[in-house]
Formats: structure tokens, C-alpha cells, sequence
């Protein structure tokens, strides 16, 4: 039942009781003693007056009433806006939360991206170093090995050339003997 309704019904129980209260003042009337006529107009009256103040303070009632139940409604959403913004507040700090974790993470694995770089990097630089110098030494090695053995070689032949000498020398100087004691 809506406030216009509720009003509507007052004034007709303020009516009937109204009509009651007259058609009693009526009876109350038609005695022939003046003593009752002036008590019943002036419960006529009385209950008229009853009857406004009555119907004054239920209007007044339903006034307040219409007004608890507005601030009950502006109390629920205010409750609700609050209640609303609070979720916007987490759902915001939860966000920025997740962004900040994600470019912490993002950060973090950038640089350990460069760190093993930079290890490859260095690890490729001394395997390269150690190469080179394995070679450089390799071919030391190797040129050592060559000139030793062109050493050996060169001597050998010196040798081999030295004693053919002898040898030579040894045949020549037979043979001149030899020549020498037949021509001789």
C-alpha cells in the first residue's frame, strides 16, 4: 500500500468515526434536556478536534515514516557506493600489485638474460684465448719439432758426407798407394 492509499484510508476511518461520533452527538441532540445538548455539541466538537489532531499526527507519522525510509535508502547506498569504491580501491591495488610483480619479474630476468651473456661472452673469450695460445704453442711445438729434426737431418748428412769423405780419402789415398807401388 503506497503513501497516497494509506492516507486516503485514514481520512475515511477519520470519516466514519466522524459520522459515528455525529449521528451519537445527533441522538444525544434529540433529548429534550439542554443539558445534554450543550455536553454533545461539545463532544461534537471535542471529538472533531480529537479527530483532526488524530488524523494531523497520523499524516505526520506517515511523514516520518517516508522519510525513515528514504534515509534508510540513502544510508544503503551510501553503504553500497562505499562498499563499491573499497572494491575498486582492491581491485586497483591488486592490478598495480600484479603489474609491479610482473616488471619486477620482467627486471629480474633481464638481468640474469645479461648475466649469462656476459658469462658466455667471457667463457667464449678464454676458450678462444686458450685456443690460440693451444695452437701458438702447438705450432711451436711443431716448428721445434721440424727444425730438430732438420737439425738431425742436416747433421746426419754432414756425417754421412764427412765419413763418405774419409772414406774417399781412405780409397784415394789406397789407390795412390797402390798405383804408386805398381807404376813404381
Amino acid at each position: 500500500m503506497n503513501q497516497a492509499e494509506q492516507v486516503s484510508g485514514g481520512r475515511e476511518q477519520v470519516e466514519q468515526q466522524a459520522e459515528k461520533g455525529g449521528k451519537q452527538a445527533e441522538q444525544q441532540v434529540t433529548k429534550p434536556t439542554e443539558e445534554v445538548r450543550e455536553p454533545a455539541a461539545g463532544s461534537l466538537s471535542e471529538i472533531l478536534a480529537r479527530a483532526e489532531t488524530a488524523y494531523s499526527a497520523y499524516l505526520e507519522a506517515q511523514r516520518e515514516v517516508a522519510r525513515a525510509y528514504r534515509e534508510s535508502e540513502l544510508e544503503a547506498e551510501k553503504a553500497y557506493k562505499d562498499n563499491e569504491q573499497q572494491a575498486k580501491n582492491a581491485r586497483d591495488a591488486s592490478v598495480r600489485q600484479a603489474l609491479k610483480g610482473r616488471d619486477e619479474t620482467i627486471e629480474k630476468d633481464l638481468r640474469a638474460y645479461e648475466q649469462a651473456i656476459a658469462q658466455s661472452e667471457q667463457t667464449y673469450r678464454l676458450a678462444k684465448e686458450q685456443a690460440e695460445k693451444a695452437h701458438k704453442d702447438s705450432e711451436l711445438r711443431t716448428k721445434n719439432t721440424c727444425d730438430e729434426g732438420i737439425r738431425q737431418a742436416l747433421k746426419a748428412y754432414e756425417d754421412t758426407l764427412s765419413q763418405a769423405w774419409k772414406k774417399r780419402e781412405e780409397t784415394v789415398g789406397q789407390a795412390w798407394k797402390i798405383y804408386a807401388k805398381e807404376t813404381g
